[in-house]
């Protein structure tokens, strides 16, 4: 059996380099993509590829397709982080990490979409959040990017099953990358009235991603999901609580959960 052709955006680091290392050691063929991939060392072969340059798109999978004659699985993984307060982040900030977390994943379908059509067979891994499954208080805009990316994967099952192309939507929590060193994050300005809270969340969301887990949880489901011959459209990976926390806002009233996010991030 011909091994699978992987292609994962943004995996120089963190989440997407664990997951290429893991499939590789699986035995499949791994490319991964970086904007600038002479910078990084990597088991496995990195193009170069800028998700919101579309001639990049086209370039890297026309190279994979030369070289492999098939693109098998795309795993949507490059993202940017942001926080801050709506109302005072840039609006070119915001709009450059939907460019990246949202538009981006929509430029790399496209350039991969038309392949597995003629192959009649692929499978699209987009990478959201758990966050992006709630409005969290200055991490709205990144939750905001990553709920769109659910969505346009409940979209593309719908559309591109009658060609043989699975999608499904794979949400991770918090794990222990350097996410938080590309992240753009709005200052804290000294006459800001969102100050005083928003120095206790930045704290706390960087916190919370410190303890995160191990990424190479995230690149064993993803190697499971690969390996289910019917994969579900959906997938939720991170601790228990974070799971749960999803669960249960779907039990509660919307005021009575806000409450209970109020409490969790200290915001009176």
């Amino acid at each position: 059996m011909n091994k699978k052709v992987v292609l994962i955006t943004g995996a120089s680091s963190g989440i997407g380099k664990s997951i290429g290392d893991f499939l590789q050691k699986k035995g499949l063929i791994v490319y991964g993509t970086s904007r600038n991939p002479d910078k990084y060392t990597s088991n496995f072969t990195l193009l170069a590829l800028d998700v919101s340059d579309v001639l990049s798109i086209e370039t890297a999978v026309s190279e994979i397709v030369k070289i492999e004659g098939r693109l098998d699985i795309l795993i949507n993984n490059a993202g940017k982080g942001i926080t801050g307060p709506v109302e005072e982040t840039p609006l070119d900030e915001i709009k450059k990490a939907f460019d990246t977390n949202f538009f981006g994943v929509i430029n790399v379908c496209k350039g991969v979409i038309s392949i597995m059509r003629k192959q009649k067979n692929g499978l699209i891994l987009n990478i959201s959040s758990i966050a992006g499954y709630m409005g969290l208080p200055y991490r709205g805009l990144y939750s905001a990017s990553k709920s769109a990316v659910s969505i346009l994967s409940e979209v593309l099952s719908l559309e591109t099953k009658q060609f043989g192309i699975t999608v499904v939507d794979v949400a991770p929590g918090d794990f222990a990358t350097n996410i938080t060193a590309g992240r753009y994050h709005t200052p804290l300005f000294a006459n800001s009235n969102y100050k005083k809270h928003y120095k206790k969340v930045l704290k706390q969301i960087d916190d919370e991603v410190d303890e995160g887990l191990e990424p190479e949880i995230m690149a064993k489901a993803i190697y499971k999901i690969i390996q289910t011959k019917k994969p579900k459209v959906r997938y939720r990976v991170g601790t228990f609580m974070q799971r749960y926390a999803i669960y249960i806002k779907r039990l509660l009233s919307d005021r009575f959960y806000e409450k209970i996010l109020m409490k969790h991030y200290g915001l009176k």
